[in-house]
Order: C-alpha cells, then sequence, then structure tokens
C-alpha cells in the first residue's frame, strides 16, 4: 500500500470555496489501474489558516506515478481552482509506504 497525501494551508473563510472545488471537481481516479481510495480531510484550525490534507491510497507506488503521468491526471488538474487567496502556499507533497 502506498499513500500520497497533499497538505493545503488555506486562508480563514475560504475553507467553503475550498470544499466546494474539490467536491464538485471530476478525479477521475475510479477510472485509474491502482487506486484504492479517497478522503480530503480538515485538520486543525490557527491565527491565519485551516489545514487541509487530500489523501489518497494506491495498490503501490508505481501506480500513484503512473497516475501522475497520465492523460487522467492532467484533466483533473485542469479544471476550475479555488478563489485566489485561497491558498496560503504551495500544497506540500507527503508519500508513504506501507511496513505493517
Amino acid at each position: 500500500m502506498f499513500i500520497a497525501m497533499n497538505r493545503f494551508h488555506i486562508a480563514l473563510g475560504f475553507e467553503a470555496g475550498f470544499e466546494k472545488v474539490w467536491r464538485e471537481r471530476d478525479t477521475y481516479l475510479s477510472e485509474v489501474p491502482g487506486f484504492v481510495t479517497f478522503h480530503l480531510l480538515k485538520g486543525p484550525e490557527t491565527e491565519e489558516h485551516v489545514l487541509y490534507a487530500s489523501h489518497t491510497v494506491w495498490e503501490s507506488r508505481a501506480a500513484f506515478e503512473a497516475w501522475t503521468e497520465s492523460e487522467h491526471f492532467r484533466k483533473a488538474h485542469a479544471q476550475a481552482s479555488a478563489p485566489k487567496g485561497t491558498y496560503l502556499g504551495h500544497p506540500n507533497l507527503e508519500t508513504f509506504e506501507a511496513v505493517l
């Protein structure tokens, strides 16, 4: 199992718009070999932002890497984005391989 997470710092007041973009976009993930599941997670709030993480589970690192090089990936990431001011910096990608 392989997990890929993008962590986003979302400006206070922009949470609903950010969630709406994710809720309404077509990810094409169900069409990708090796994809297991997806979740958008809402984390703690600070004085400046709310932490979110997109969390995908894959059968293997190779399946995830194939997704990032696919036409499905390009189509998913070419869709509408959140309004300007939503993101406080770029997302931070973290990847994990299951050991147990």
